[in-house]
């Protein structure tokens, strides 16, 4: 097995998707809105994607968030919504909000874990910053790390409760970023002081079972590398300060912050101290790349995984996913 979540092409797999897969056996796999037609095809994918691996707890990985990031999408799913709304009942409301946070990401498992989906790439525990660049935003609990962390709590919560586990992002934060990541190299001049407000709710769900790193610099901490690459961030902050001893993958090794090809992205990552290379554009000839710059997942790794899926060994949903919306939109119209 590499230490490697990898995307798909399309709907249904190729056999020389199948073919490389068979031989690479990577850690997870990662759906895209590309993967994801109806009901029925989803369900099919990820059946043959645990048949392929021979493994019953395989990771199959979604950015089902709400709002502008949803990639099980309407009209074929329900429309969720963004993390915006939970934030204002907060202010009016913490206990409410912390409820209808917690029936969201419980009515998002539901949907999930029908379609054969065992984790999903959320919470994000970006603190907001109003000056910043819009990639966080509206995707965001707030402005108050306490407020953050309180809300991405009951997210892991219900998630779990829902039999699907949850990935803490995008450590240690990019709420400050004034750029997007996906794009450029974003960097961050804030001074360590400042930064303890960005790590404070990932110092208080440092036991979430994932996390996902920010391909974010910050100078202060390591000047010339962004966190995904960097050994002192990873070591120092996010293991050690922070405290995280979850499974950590890096964010897409597709994304423009980074440099270099794919193989040199996928074996820094790794050098820098992430668990797993996450890569999801599904192209070929880039898996082929990042696999072969990957050796066998480390032991220490393989444990964070065992131990990131077990936490939802015989989970089952007992609540309709449209039981679970219409309790969380009757909190959500208090605001």
């Amino acid at each position: 097995m590499i230490p490697a979540f990898l995307g798909l092409a399309g709907p249904v797999l190729g056999e020389a998707e199948r073919s490389f897969f068979r031989a690479a056996d990577p850690a997870g796999y990662i759906l895209f809105k590309r993967n994801c037609v109806d009901r029925a095809q989803l369900r099919a994918l990820t059946d043959n994607l645990r048949a392929l691996s021979g493994r019953d707890d395989l990771p199959i990985l979604i950015d089902q968030e709400g709002g502008r990031v949803q990639r099980m999408a309407p009209p074929e799913w329900p429309e969720l919504p963004a993390a915006e709304p939970f934030a204002r009942l907060y202010e009016k409301a913490p206990v409410s909000a912390m409820e209808a946070v917690r029936l969201n990401a419980l009515a998002i498992a539901v949907m999930l874990r029908e379609s054969g989906i065992t984790v999903d790439c959320l919470p994000l525990l970006d603190v907001r910053r109003p000056d910043a660049d819009a990639i966080i935003g509206d995707r965001s609990f707030g402005a108050d790390p306490i407020q953050v962390a309180s809300l991405g709590r009951l997210v892991l919560d219900g998630l779990r409760e829902g039999g699907v586990v949850g990935v803490v992002k995008h450590m240690p934060g990019h709420g400050r970023a004034m750029a997007d990541s996906h794009k450029v190299l974003p960097v961050v001049t804030a001074s360590d002081a400042a930064l303890a407000d960005d790590i404070r709710p990932f110092e208080r769900l440092r036991d979430a079972p994932m996390g996902m790193t920010a391909h974010v610099v910050y100078t202060a901490w390591d000047a010339e590398r962004c966190a995904s690459l960097s050994p002192v961030v990873i070591a120092d902050i996010i293991r050690g300060r922070i405290g995280f001893d979850g499974l950590l993958m890096s964010d897409d090794l597709g994304m423009r912050a980074l440099s270099g090809d794919f193989s040199e992205r996928a074996g820094g990552v790794i050098a820098a101290g992430c668990d797993i290379a996450l890569h999801c554009s599904g192209d070929l000839a880039e898996m082929e790349a990042v696999a072969g710059a990957l050796g066998p997942i480390g032991a220490a790794a393989m444990t964070r995984l065992d131990r990131a899926m077990a936490t939802i060994a015989g989970a089952a949903p007992v609540d309709s996913f449209d039981d679970l919306a219409a309790r969380r939109d009757a909190l959500l119209a208090l605001a």
